[in-house]
């Protein structure tokens, strides 16, 4: 592996996640847009630490008092940061009794901020996980259940996200009755293909425009959770008038800075139109070939795969899959790259961002007595990745915008 080629492509990596890291975008929001008078704030996601200290960064005193609820290991390093902010850590990627108690937390927060209060919610992506509370009728196992099936039924994140709504009794904008008139601002980082404030964190304060159609092959089991739950708030609700939502930043801006770093490099670049989506292993080789048939120089894609999981899963997340798969049709090729990450530094169950590959990779891992077909079917990318050097971990990276794909071909 040509070390400068690889260095130049974590290069790209780096630039991208640093264009919407949550500190540096919502201190910026705040600079240029201001928010006056005193603040109570909310950070929900896996870049709510990062969010919460840009937050503080431009506030100051006049953040009166913080609530931060994120992902287990995700306020590392931000601590200095953080004065006057309740921090909380709760269950990602899938709820747990910490969702629940952080769901009580919230609606106790929102009580307690007094009736002129200014509300400023700082949300990114897994909020769903982070923050929960249910129709009486349901319970935490319930839920898990609903969410482990989610999560290894294939189905597209925006259509997870219409379900998780379904049960619960804050998503869906069903948490506007808890502001009470009070003026809110919602900063958010997108993990959503199209970026609508309705998708992002479930969509604690914005509702959609009307109930979305759900599958109609869904478990009878499932079913009858959602029939359970009051409908979602629509958002002709009037309530909505005292609610900004904000997008401040997203993939787009991730790719752009990952191209505008590789040209900065010397790199000839593409960047591709829409999004990534559909299952991680058919991504990866069309990927592949797009590569290895298109000119030298850079090739950006993003967005979000899915991936079917057997009943016992190896490990590995959606990146790495699609990596895996990408590698077997580079396998050979000399001067080819393929790099697949999750923004926020993990990819599915695991503490690795995703991988880097290229021509050598299935060899390495042969090597080592791993099968990459085997590996593919059993849902274990990660461990044929990790045997072949080729993971990728980064720790959280303080943001959550999909995935990032970037690969390069050499002349």
């Amino acid at each position: 592996m040509s070390r400068d080629c690889h260095q130049d492509l974590l290069a790209m990596m780096h630039a991208g996640l640093g264009a919407v890291h949550g500190r540096g975008r919502v201190a910026q929001w705040l600079q240029e847009a201001g928010l006056p008078g005193p603040v109570w704030a909310i950070a929900i996601g896996k870049a709510a630490a990062a969010m919460a200290v840009g937050a503080q960064d431009v506030l100051g005193g006049r953040l009166q008092r913080g609530l931060l609820i994120t992902k287990s290991g995700h306020l590392t390093g931000y601590d200095a940061g953080l004065n006057g902010f309740c921090c909380y850590e709760s269950g990602h990627p899938l709820p747990d009794a910490r969702s629940l108690t952080a769901g009580k937390k919230l609606l106790a927060f929102l009580q307690e901020a007094p009736a002129a209060g200014r509300l400023l919610f700082l949300v990114s992506g897994g909020a769903s996980s982070l923050v929960e509370v249910l129709p009486e009728e349901m319970g935490l196992e319930d839920l898990q259940r609903a969410n482990a099936w989610l999560l290894s039924s294939g189905l597209s994140i925006q259509v997870i996200n219409e379900i998780r709504k379904r049960l619960s009794c804050i998503k869906g904008g069903r948490l506007i009755p808890y502001l009470e008139g009070r003026r809110t601002v919602v900063l958010m980082i997108s993990d959503v293909i199209g970026d609508q404030a309705a998708s992002i964190g479930s969509g604690l304060l914005a509702p959609d425009a009307g109930v979305p159609d759900l599958p109609v092959d869904l478990p009878g089991w499932l079913q009858e959770c959602i029939d359970e739950a009051p409908l979602p708030a629509l958002a002709k609700d009037s309530r909505l008038n005292s609610v900004t939502s904000v997008v401040i930043a997203c993939l787009e801006d991730a790719q752009q800075a990952a191209c505008d770093c590789a040209r900065g490099l010397g790199y000839k670049v593409r960047l591709a139109s829409g999004y990534l989506h559909g299952e991680a292993q058919q991504t990866g080789r069309e990927l592949a070939w797009e590569l290895l048939q298109g000119p030298t120089g850079i090739r950006v894609w993003g967005g979000e795969t899915t991936v079917h999981l057997p009943d016992n899963p190896g490990r590995g997340g959606r990146n790495q899959s699609l990596a895996l798969a990408a590698a077997l049709e580079l396998s050979g090729q000399q001067g080819v790259w393929l790099m697949s990450i999750g923004t926020d530094g993990t990819d599915g169950p695991t503490e690795d961002a995703g991988a880097l590959v290229d021509g050598d990779t299935i060899s390495r891992g042969r090597a080592k007595s791993f099968d990459p077909v085997r590996c593919l079917a059993s849902a274990d990318a990660g461990s044929f990745l990790e045997a072949s050097g080729d993971l990728i971990r980064t720790g959280p990276t303080g943001t959550n915008v999909m995935d990032l794909v970037i690969g390069l071909k050499q002349s």
